[in-house]
């Protein structure tokens, strides 16, 4: 599923590309750690501990990285394992570039609504402000090393799209 180290050196990358996707996947974070998840090797949903630990609001775990922070803080004590369930509806561009529809990220923290359908604003980055650089409709799903020994398991990922065909002609009595 995923290329790298088993993520203690370096970040764990997809080994396919992914766009509009559900996924779960499980992890631990140990005291005062950090990593993420970066969908389509852009728009990253933080991993942080943030039980019982204050930091500025739209970095704590659960929130997309510097865009919107969690609607409530569901994080497990460190050392828990804890669950994330992402919807994730990439931003589609025209053939010259301009967005034609953003991205949407909806997130499920141990069982709790903390991102509702949030309109991405664009790529999250630390360094500067949101933004869209056009990319294509697929991409990696990379699982970020930050430095500290968060762990995952039980990572699962379905492509979600549309169903193909119509609907059966209705009898006329």
């Amino acid at each position: 599923l995923f290329n790298g180290a088993e993520g203690k050196s370096t970040n764990m990358v997809s080994k396919v590309d992914h766009g509009d996707v559900e996924m779960e996947i499980e992890f631990m974070i140990p005291k005062s750690s950090n990593s993420g998840i970066y969908l389509m090797s852009r728009y990253e949903v933080q991993i942080l501990d943030s039980y019982e630990n204050k930091t500025y609001f739209d970095g704590q775990c659960a929130s997309l990285y510097k865009q919107h922070p969690p609607l409530v803080n569901a994080c497990r004590k460190p050392g828990e394992w804890q669950t994330y369930d992402i919807v994730f509806e990439s931003p589609r561009f025209a053939a010259d570039g301009k967005l034609t529809r953003p991205g949407y990220v909806t997130v499920l923290h141990n069982g709790i609504v903390v991102q509702n359908h949030f309109e991405l604003l664009g790529g999250t980055f630390y360094d500067r402000p949101p933004a869209y650089t056009p990319h294509p409709p697929k991409g990696t799903i990379n699982l970020q090393f930050h430095g500290d020994p968060v762990q995952f398991r039980n990572i699962w990922i379905r492509e979600v799209k549309e169903i193909v065909g119509k609907p059966p002609e209705k009898k006329v009595d």
